[in-house]
């Protein structure tokens, strides 16, 4: 497989969905119809399969650097 091979953008409702071929699945490690997560990196966006566990963590840890912000802005000096 080619690794600058074009995805075709489609028109799904209100939103846009992507074509991925099966072969990207496969290296992806998902499959139809699975949820993939996405992260903006310096060289673009990433895609990876979606952690649900890894999802909690970052909630658990949003809410206490919401709730700790003041002691975090000192840590950081």
């Amino acid at each position: 497989m080619r690794m600058n091979k074009p995805l075709k953008l489609i028109p799904i409702g209100n939103s846009t969905g992507v074509i991925i071929p099966k072969e990207l699945l496969r290296d992806l490690g998902a499959e139809q119809g699975q949820s993939v997560s996405y992260v903006k990196t310096p060289n673009g966006i990433e895609l990876r399969p979606y952690e649900p566990e890894f999802e909690h963590q970052m909630d658990v840890l949003r809410d206490v650097m919401r709730r700790r912000r003041s002691a975090l802005r000192e840590l950081a000096k």
